[in-house]
């Protein structure tokens, strides 16, 4: 069974920036496309950021492009997402997720295209 365990959120200012991990359990990253969502309080849970497999190929929501980087170190089965000049209304919980098929050139963007889920992590920015 996959886990993946976020780790990095916190409370921080508007401007500030903070770097999430994503940490598999096992050797279970590489040869998958992985992603971040995000969940505010009373809304949707939300396309962040992904990158496929050999992280030459990344995707973003446009509320995030040129703030925040996804990468990825399979080595250490382990994705990162750094943000940057972060704004109150990135405040919201950050899930990343493994995706369903493996090899994928374009990683997706939809939730029913990744089937393993990290329990989230608490980002508050503060204006």
């Amino acid at each position: 069974q996959v886990q993946l365990v976020e780790s990095g959120g916190g409370l921080v200012q508007a401007g500030d920036s903070l770097r999430l991990s994503c940490a598999a359990s096992e050797r279970t990253l590489s040869g998958y496309a992985m992603a971040w969502f995000r969940q505010a309080p009373g809304k949707e849970r939300e396309f962040v950021a992904a990158s496929n497999s050999g992280g030459g190929n990344s995707r973003y929501a446009d509320s995030v492009k040129g703030r925040f980087t996804i990468s990825r170190d399979n080595a250490k089965n382990t994705v990162y997402l750094q943000m940057n000049s972060l704004k109150p209304e990135d405040s919201a919980d950050y899930y990343c997720a493994r995706s369903i098929r493996p090899f994928t050139v374009v990683p997706g963007m939809r939730m029913s295209e990744y089937n393993y889920w990290g329990q989230g992590t608490q980002v508050t920015v503060s204006s």
